[in-house]
């Protein structure tokens, strides 16, 4: 049977095409390659503006309002269905992270992401397990330039990479526990 440790996955970004590949999306698109693993598929719910997919016990989630109100659908929904926070996984973009690097973590502040600030907030606790996904810093380019900009063409091998270890990651602590998938995860990825 299958674990429904996390009955919420909220994976993060902004929604339509001019956002799709752009480095603030990574949440979506881990988003999408759980949903491609599990043979499922998003669809849009407008009660909670988010495009959802369901599989097993768990809702993978992907708020359609933009970044800075993610909470809005991710609350709503979780206080409609009785989750808790515990069994929320927030799936993001970091900039103070290498690309092809990640980190989970069981709670913590929102470490200056607006979008799991938003989650934070309307959630009322910081107690929210989240799963962040390097892109890499900005260098010369501004913040907003760098989330807002698409991965450059060296990047993708290690863009393709991270998505699906941040997949593995997501599957691992929901069959073993976040604090196993800390320790199997929360390092960098090894050469091959």
């Amino acid at each position: 049977m299958e674990s429904a440790a996390y009955r919420l996955v909220a994976c993060l970004g902004n929604p339509g095409p001019s956002y799709r590949e752009t480095r603030h999306n990574v949440g979506f698109l881990v988003g999408d390659e759980l949903a491609r693993r599990s043979a499922t598929t998003f669809t849009f719910d407008p009660k909670w503006n988010a495009d959802t997919a369901r599989t097993g016990g768990r809702t993978l989630m992907k708020p359609q309002t933009f970044m800075n109100l993610s909470g809005e659908a991710v609350a709503g929904f979780a206080r409609y269905f009785k989750i808790p926070a515990g069994e929320i996984m927030v799936v993001l973009d970091d900039v103070s992270i290498p690309l092809g690097n990640l980190r989970l973590r069981k709670s913590g502040t929102a470490g200056g992401h607006n979008g799991l600030e938003s989650v934070l907030v309307h959630l009322g606790t910081s107690a929210v397990p989240r799963l962040r996904v390097g892109i890499g810093q900005p260098g010369s380019r501004s913040l907003h330039d760098h989330v807002l900009g698409t991965f450059a063409p060296e990047e993708l091998p290690a863009l393709q990479a991270s998505i699906s270890r941040a997949s593995d990651a997501f599957e691992f602590a929901n069959a073993h526990g976040i604090e196993a998938a800390m320790n199997q995860f929360n390092q960098k990825p090894q050469e091959p």
